[in-house]
Order: structure tokens, then sequence, then C-alpha cells
């Protein structure tokens, strides 16, 4: 005779591993945001560029952000095989003027809610 399925701790091992997926998710977002150094950002200034980038529907801009996070990632496994410079480990390459901009700025205490 066959064992009966126990749903109620199915439900929850499902429950638990949803869960943890969203959290890994919530914690890789957060670690890109710091790694393209828009951690500077406000969190008001930074909704509002996901906000537009997210209802953006013109195929042309969407290409050129999928290459520019490309080109991103691509120089971010590069950094990985390679022993980084100081200018990369200030995280200068990744940014372009950005990252200046950013460096520029003194820290205001917006940070803790990466």
């Amino acid at each position: 005779m066959r064992k009966p399925r126990d749903f109620d701790a199915e439900l929850k091992a499902l429950d638990d591993k949803a869960k943890e997926l969203k959290a890994r998710k919530v914690l890789g977002l957060g670690e890109l945001v710091i790694a393209t150094g828009a951690d500077c950002l406000s969190p008001e200034e930074l909704a509002g560029a996901l906000t537009v980038a997210a209802e953006t529907k013109d195929p042309a801009k969407r290409e050129v952000w999928a290459k520019r996070g490309a080109m991103f990632y691509e120089g971010k496994s590069r950094r990985t095989r390679q022993p980084q410079r100081p200018a990369q480990a200030a995280g200068g390459d990744i940014g372009g003027t950005q990252a200046q901009q950013g460096s520029a700025k003194p820290p205001s205490g917006r940070m803790g809610a990466a």
C-alpha cells in the first residue's frame, strides 16, 4: 500500500523555497545597484530611473541599454580573471562619467537602504 502524501508539508516546502528565491533575488538586485555605482543615487532618483526604464517601449533604447549591460558584465568578468588596477578597484572604468560624479559627492547617510 502506498504512503499518503503530506500536502501540507509539500506546500510549506514550496513556500519556503519561494521565499528563499525572492530573498536571493532581492540580494542580487542590491548587489547590482552597488556594483553599478547606483547606490550614490537617492532612493527616489533610483526608483524614478527604474520606473522610466520599465515603462520604455522603444526597442532602440532598450537595445542600447542591453549592450551597455553586456559591456558591464563583460568588464566585470574580465576583472575577475585579471588583477585589478587602482582605477578598476575604485570603479572608475564601469560607470564612466557617472562614477566620477558619484565619487565627488560626500556620503549622505542614505546608504543603509540598499
